[in-house]
């Protein structure tokens, strides 16, 4: 599991077993509000603080009734092979159930739970309670190469086909002798099939240099080759280690991520460190980058003997060590990452499972305090970094520079992280160099993953009705960064091209007349009962929305929690049941009454 388990208590019954299977795993409790006294975080609502963590990958231990579980993450249920595990534990702490997640440790974890508090683990997975293993989920440190076959496999093994072994017995289950199923553990490349599982033990680290942006599928011929060479299967691999100047190479990456295993970076003292044990010292390589190897010394740095000394390319080199043991504990330290994470206007529901996976794999959050308390339990436990509003340029580079650290960071964003937040800035200083007033060679050469978010204009129409079914835009009215020309040039071609507009930034406590002068501008060219719609705190418990006519706009009944909606001059509100919801037809209305044939609409 790549990411800590999360135990919930939901009553005070189950509080005190809550709390020695939290302490157990060294994991964070989190607790119902007003229904148990002590916990590292806090949940309103159960199901949906339960599907939140099961979305963003968080394996979840519920000291609860095992159905409050199962109704929370029914809706998510898709794939068992990525699916986290979900475990529910009795009140009295006498029985733990893996519910889901067998595939990713759950029937481990169970037992584990029920070894501290002497309960029994009730696991119904077939191998696992006819063999007490399961053949898809190894020990850590061995890879199944053929996954596919596991299924048909177990089912032999369970029809009294017996067991053969080739190699050494990782799952503990002995030799029938006479067995039709073959387990095979071996580092070199073995056929699998539907009564042959093979899984190698990753003894070994794949030391990679390059020349800079060499071509990654030479990297990967070179790679293939030594493999083939030294008779050892790509599964074998622990991880692709090289100098951390490197950590930004795309043929080494591209390398890492087809074998499916981590990249780990040494700096040139780490490595230099190693010259004496090198058995191609060269000094090309010194003069370069500061150390005599590259390919080498980083697998004598990962604590492996050199088992294949280096081979080469044009313009790449590789070489292979060895552990004794399968490696489990990663050598060096990772390239760093900076997830820059839009988390929708607010509510949970209205954040996407992709962001919540990054924020729940982050090691640290950055962010506007606001933001990073909107995560709400999410956030317990983990470091983080607030930052004051107009302290924008200064989160973005502590984000970075921390992610240069090998850190995995979050930078936690309102709406969408590229509509104006942070992306765009992120962007600007890593395409600045230390010398412009960027940010650091070590903070470029870190991963940026950027996840979409639900937008406030996006969160403003939902609620609105649908008034952006025609062309729309959007302009945001502060002149702090824009010249205040360039925004009222804006507003007027806006105006003219009779656009949908949604106003970001629309006031602040200083700034109080462009709105007043995007209303006159807009009143020149569009009729004075346009539907105006007022959107504060979207998807917050103290959301409040509103509709104005343009003509009747007031600057001071807005503020910077404030989106603006104008419509254009088709915009109108259809008076429902529920209340007025606003559209902007889109033309249909022409092929609805018959002016259009059947085919011009697309």
């Amino acid at each position: 599991m790549a990411v800590k388990p999360v135990v919930l208590a939901l009553s005070r019954s189950g509080e005190a077993v809550a709390h020695r299977v939290a302490r157990d795993l060294g994991a964070a409790l989190h607790g119902r509000e007003g229904r148990v006294e002590k916990a590292d975080a806090w949940f309103p609502d159960a199901l949906a603080h339960v599907r939140d963590l099961f979305a963003a990958g968080v394996p979840v231990v519920g000291v609860c009734a095992s159905g409050i579980l199962i109704r929370a993450v029914a809706p998510l249920l898709c794939e068992k092979r990525v699916e986290p595990p979900v475990l529910s534990v009795s009140d009295d702490g006498s029985v733990v159930v893996p519910l889901l997640g067998g595939h990713r440790g759950a029937n481990r974890l169970a037992a584990r739970i029920a070894d501290g508090l002497g309960a029994k683990a009730a696991v119904t997975t077939a191998g696992d309670v006819a063999m007490g293993v399961a053949l898809d989920a190894p020990p850590e440190g061995y890879r199944l190469a053929n996954p596919g076959d596991a299924k048909p496999a177990m089912a032999s093994m369970l029809a009294g086909e017996g067991v053969r072994l080739l190699g050494e017995d990782i799952f503990g289950i002995g030799d029938d002798g006479a067995g039709q199923v073959e387990l095979v553990v071996s580092e070199a490349p073995e056929a699998g099939g539907a009564k042959r599982l093979v899984y190698h033990p990753q003894r070994f680290v794949l030391g990679l240099g390059c020349a800079r942006n060499c071509d990654p599928a030479e990297m990967w011929a070179l790679v293939e080759a030594t493999l083939a060479e030294a008779g050892i299967a790509p599964g074998a691999v622990a991880c692709v280690a090289s100098i951390d100047l490197k950590a930004d190479e795309p043929a080494i990456n591209a390398v890492a991520a087809r074998l499916g295993v981590p990249l780990r970076l040494f700096d040139a003292n780490a490595l230099e460190a190693e010259a004496g044990r090198l058995a191609n010292p060269s000094e090309v390589v010194f003069a370069e980058v500061g150390c005599h190897g590259v390919a080498e010394g980083a697998v004598l740095a990962a604590g492996t003997q050199l088992a294949v000394e280096k081979r080469k390319s044009a313009n790449a080199t590789c070489a292979l060590g060895r552990a004794e043991a399968p490696i489990t504990e990663m050598p060096g330290r990772a390239r760093g990452r900076l997830s820059v994470v839009g988390i929708g206007p607010g509510q949970a529901s209205w954040r996407t499972p992709e962001a919540s996976r990054l924020i729940a794999e982050a090691d640290e959050l950055v962010g506007y305090g606001l933001y990073i308390d909107l995560l709400g339990p999410l956030a317990a436990g983990k470091a983080r970094s607030d930052f004051p509003l107009g302290g924008e340029e200064a989160r973005c580079r502590h984000a970075l520079e921390r992610a240069a650290e090998g850190r995995n960071v979050a930078l936690i964003c309102s709406g969408d992280a590229g509509i104006y937040a942070m992306g765009a800035l992120v962007f600007e200083l890593l395409d600045r160099g230390a010398e412009a007033q960027g940010v650091s060679d070590a903070a470029r050469r870190v991963e940026v993953v950027c996840s979409p978010g639900v937008s406030a204009l996006q969160g403003a129409a939902a609620r609105a009705g649908a008034p952006l079914g025609h062309d729309f835009c959007t302009i945001s009215l502060s002149d702090l960064l824009t010249p205040r020309e360039d925004i009222l040039r804006r507003l007027r071609a806006a105006a003219e091209g009779d656009f949908v507009i949604a106003f970001y930034n629309p006031v602040s406590r200083t700034r109080r007349t462009l709105l007043a002068e995007a209303r006159d501008i807009l009143l020149a060219h569009r009729p004075g009962d346009t539907p105006v719609m007022l959107a504060t705190s979207l998807g917050r418990p103290e959301e409040h929305l509103r509709y104005r006519r343009l003509d009747a706009l007031e600057v001071d009944e807005v503020d910077m929690l404030t989106v603006v909606l104008v419509g254009s001059s088709q915009s109108r509100l259809a008076e429902l049941g529920e209340g007025a919801r606003m559209f902007t037809p889109r033309g249909y209305a022409r092929k609805i009454d018959g002016d259009l044939a059947a085919g011009d609409m697309t």
